[in-house]
């Protein structure tokens, strides 16, 4: 394995972080138990798979050029038990315990002198269902490398794996070395002209899109450094019906149910807005399929989620006029598409700018809400099925909610992440998302929704 320089935006993630703010990403998989699949045999499992993806033994270490910079290298003492471990759950109810201790979990930080990764193995009874909650550095991987990286745990994708490396007679998706091909200099030279342009642009609309007014909110609140965890589940049959009755995408009208349920959980702590409503940030991948790229490649949308409509219809109708104006400029263009400026910043203006460009997220946006897409297929550990799995964001500094969903076996698996303290009624905003969907689905039932407008 070679090393391999971070890319402008890993790094930026990288220096980001500080101790009340972790900058890595998670998810809680819960499994269902299998007779005579004792936890011993799963931890056992998770450390020899864990042990064998390559990404995971690469720590990170400063270099001497370009100055300021970093790169990922193997770590010559990997030791996966540093990595793995075993937490019990005391409480009779599993997911309100699990998620409780997960919460405790990504409160600390990631060792910086070792790989930045962490697994949980957490478990109740031994006959009952366990869970494996999985840390990630955003300087690692963003949401969909993270699925690629962390979906190595898996037993149909461990096979897969393990035939391929076998049949190949090396280690599978070995690291790119940072140095170029020569062929390639021209290209990547064409390439930075044009990105250049692109960030000029996007500096442009974030002087514009930029608030001064940044009142506090429960959003917005300072941060404790606690993080506080919730979940939320929802019917994806249910969620394609609403699609089909009103049009739009089952993105559309996820962030609208987010607009929705932060309009009740508002308007139970009076915190209802008048005039302005929340904005958030919705990640865009600039991951191409089948691409064996490493690290982030992401873009952004901003969206004002209209927490103000009293209307479930006419916030959805909203939520799908403002992402089609989003899709239409495209993900590259606009305030939301920040990482195209981390992308041309040099190395020193992370290491020192990073405590600046971090105050002025709130400046930006309220809070992030993102998807993460997951295999389709069903999905086991050690032969015992996954039921759900919650996808975690990190908080950007100065805010206090991130919301992440994704879709896993005909359930909408929402994750919210939130400043223990700003928010410690987490647990009722969780339910108001249940609430809001529930009505979109009954007046779909109901066939109430108008057809949808051309």
């Amino acid at each position: 394995m070679g090393t391999e320089l971070l890319a402008p935006l890993d790094l930026a993630f990288w220096h980001l972080e500080s101790d009340a703010h972790p900058m890595h990403l998670g998810a809680l998989a819960v499994f269902a138990p299998v007779a005579g699949v004792a936890p011993p045999h799963v931890l056992d499992l998770l450390r020899s798979r864990a042990a064998a993806i390559p990404r995971l033994r690469m720590c990170v270490r400063d270099v001497l050029l370009p100055v300021g910079g970093a790169a990922w290298t193997v770590d010559k003492d990997f030791d996966v038990h540093r990595h793995v471990r075993r937490v019990a759950v005391d409480e009779g109810d599993f997911m309100a315990g699990a998620t409780r201790l997960a919460g405790e979990l990504m409160e600390q930080p990631l060792g910086r002198g070792l790989p930045p990764w962490q697994m949980y193995l957490i478990g109740g009874a031994d006959d009952g269902p366990f869970a494996v909650l999985v840390k990630l550095h955003h300087a690692l991987a963003d949401g969909m490398r993270a699925v690629a990286i962390g979906a190595g745990i898996f037993d149909e994708i461990a096979a897969v794996t393990t035939a391929r490396s076998a049949a190949r007679g090396r280690p599978a998706v070995p690291p790119r070395s940072w140095l170029p091909d020569p062929r390639e200099v021209a290209g990547m030279a064409l390439g930075r002209i044009g990105e250049v342009g692109r960030a000029l642009g996007v500096g442009a609309s974030l002087v514009r899109a930029g608030r001064l007014d940044l009142r506090s909110t429960a959003f917005t609140a300072p941060s404790s450094g606690t993080r506080r965890l919730a979940t939320a589940d929802l019917d994806a049959t249910a969620l394609q019906r609403i699609r089909r009755a009103e049009g739009g995408t089952a993105n559309d009208i996820l962030l609208a149910v987010v607009a929705g349920a932060l309009r009740r959980w508002m308007a139970e702590r009076g915190e209802v807005p008048a005039g302005t409503d929340p904005r958030a940030l919705v990640p865009v991948s600039r991951r191409r399929p089948g691409g064996t790229v490493t690290g982030n490649r992401l873009s952004a949308y901003l969206l004002d989620l209209p927490v103000g409509a009293a209307d479930p219809r006419e916030r959805l109708r909203a939520v799908r006029a403002a992402m089609d104006r989003n899709k239409a400029a495209g993900p590259l263009k606009g305030a939301g598409a920040v990482a195209v400026l981390a992308d041309q910043l040099h190395p020193l203006a992370h290491r020192f700018g990073a405590p600046l460009a971090a105050n002025a997220a709130r400046m930006l946006f309220d809070l992030l809400v993102t998807s993460v897409p997951l295999p389709r297929s069903a999905l086991s550990l050690g032969g015992c099925p996954l039921s759900a799995l919650y996808p975690m964001a990190p908080l950007a500094r100065g805010q206090s909610l991130a919301v992440a969903l994704s879709t896993y076996g005909g359930r909408v698996h929402v994750g919210l992440v939130a400043d223990g303290k700003a928010l410690p009624d987490l647990d009722r905003l969780a339910d108001a998302v249940g609430e809001e969907f529930e009505e979109l689905r009954e007046l779909v039932t109901g066939g109430r929704l108008p057809a949808p407008v051309s």
